[in-house]
């Protein structure tokens, strides 16, 4: 049995081919996406018959589900009888219905053929006057998605058929675009009742006659300020600084030469985020995505790798590392989560290491990587299973270093460290961060030293340690 598809075409009974005419005033019944379509009413009047689908879009809240059902009928009535569908414009043009009757007509038995159909996409550039080899994207108006909009291309929107889509519509857009910026409504192009609408982005949804044959038109963003928030701008900026007419200063930096801004980068970002500075946390993340960019670039005028190796990169190991996501794992909680990274870890790595050790990096901040040496070793159980024993370690190195330290010994420094090093060991079983611990403590200390300096009228040489020390209780009974 077979399914024959056919194409309405974009507009009035003028569009349709001779073919197509002639086959649907020939069959008995027609089967209907939707009967809202100009083609419909006429042949209507010359007694075709046709039964739409119109009634299933009621039954449910998403399109998925229409479509889902719609396929579903016609393959079950094409296992028994030839039947004719027909759909608005060409077949193989944004009509998922047709999609979905390729994808499953072999499970059902049934044989597809298709027939003409004009594409809305040619009226549509007749009516706009726009020529798609300067680059166009066709996007679907009911799963419109925002990192499929290409800003600096013309942009059709299709199947917008009411002012729900609309909606869904102008807010994706309004994410990427100003609330004035001018689009167009076209519905019915290239037919006798095509209409052609002008209004800002904000008035999209607003009061329009919108019909399954609307679509809307986003013409190519010129202004570059608009492009600002998007990647392939920023892209081409960093290109810039360091090409031949770029910045001096960007042009002569290497990975070497950046490596301590990104540090400070990193360390600003974190102040930001200890003071919960929203506008500051966004500008530290900019900074220290300049960072990211730089170096990306760095690698891509040598001729090594690029920003889109780094983003597979990472793309790859994000999937690979969270098959409770990706995959068929499963994860009840955080831990779980974090045994199936570190399983996929060492999978992913491959090679086998002369020591559970060597994967924490020398170059951490020494305070990060006591941290870190203690996770490891704790991971096969080299960890006490109490906090006592810890205590016990804390008074003992502090006594080794008191008789280090007494004596002047060379000693005292390493001493000092295994004090450190008991005291992370104290705070990783409380589940306290080190750094964010002193760091806090840093701030408590400046924020209590400043009181002071405002306190004392004279310079804080000539201060006695008594005067500050009252102040500093004062500082600290205020809360500082």
């Amino acid at each position: 049995m077979k399914v024959t598809v056919i194409g309405l075409g974009a507009g009035d009974l003028n569009q349709l081919p001779l073919g197509v005419y002639k086959l649907l005033t020939s069959v008995n019944k027609v089967y209907l996406r939707t009967k809202e379509h100009p083609v419909v009413s006429a042949l209507t009047a010359e007694g075709v018959l046709f039964e739409s689908f119109d009634t299933i879009y009621e039954s449910h809240d998403q399109f998925a589900e229409v479509y889902e059902e719609i396929s579903t009928l016609l393959l079950e009535k094409g296992k028994v009888e030839n039947i004719v569908y027909a759909v608005p414009g060409h077949p193989l043009v944004a009509e998922k219905t047709v999609q979905l009757l390729i994808e499953r007509a072999d499970e059902y038995g049934v044989n597809l053929d298709f027939k003409g159909g004009q594409s809305f996409l040619d009226s549509m550039f007749q009516a706009l006057r726009v020529d798609p080899v300067e680059g166009f994207t066709l996007l679907d108006g009911t799963d419109l998605k925002g990192s499929e909009l290409v800003l600096t291309q013309h942009m059709i929107i299709g199947q917008v058929y009411d002012a729900f889509i609309a909606s869904e519509v102008k807010l994706t857009l309004m994410d990427y675009l100003p609330d004035d910026y001018l689009v167009k409504i076209v519905t019915a192009a290239g037919s006798s009742e095509e209409v052609i609408k002008e209004v800002p982005l904000y008035e999209l949804d607003h009061d329009l006659a919108l019909t399954n044959l609307t679509s809307v038109y986003v013409p190519p963003v010129m202004n570059e300020e608009i492009l600002y928030p998007t990647f392939p701008k920023l892209k081409e900026i960093i290109a810039t600084l360091r090409g031949p007419n770029g910045c001096p200063w960007d042009k002569k930096q290497t990975h070497q030469s950046l490596k301590k801004y990104l540090i400070e980068e990193a360390y600003e970002l974190i102040e930001a985020i200890e003071e919960d500075d929203i506008v500051h946390i966004i500008e530290e993340l900019g900074d220290v995505l300049l960072q990211v960019m730089l170096h990306a670039q760095i690698g891509e005028d040598e001729g090594y790798f690029s920003i889109h190796d780094v983003i597979e990169g990472l793309s790859k190991k994000m999937v690979f590392r969270h098959p409770h996501v990706f995959g068929e794992r499963a994860a009840e909680d955080v831990n779980e989560a974090l045994r199936n990274w570190d399983e996929m870890k060492k999978q992913e790595k491959g090679e086998k290491t002369s020591s559970l050790l060597d994967g924490v990096p020398k170059s951490y901040p020494a305070m990060l990587r006591a941290e870190e040496l203690q996770k490891r070793a704790a991971k096969v159980g080299f960890d006490w299973e109490n906090i006592q024993p810890m205590w016990d370690k804390v008074f003992e190195e502090i006594k080794e270093f008191q008789l280090e330290a007494e004596n002047n010994n060379d000693n005292r420094i390493i001493e000092f460290g295994d004090i450190l090093f008991a005291f992370i060991n104290i705070a990783r079983y409380y589940q306290i961060n080190p750094e964010e611990a002193l760091h806090r403590t840093n701030t408590k200390f400046t924020n209590r030293f400043s009181y002071i300096e405002k306190k004392l009228d004279k310079n804080l040489e000539e201060a006695s340690l008594e005067e500050m020390d009252r102040f500093w209780e004062e500082a600290k009974k205020k809360g500082y």
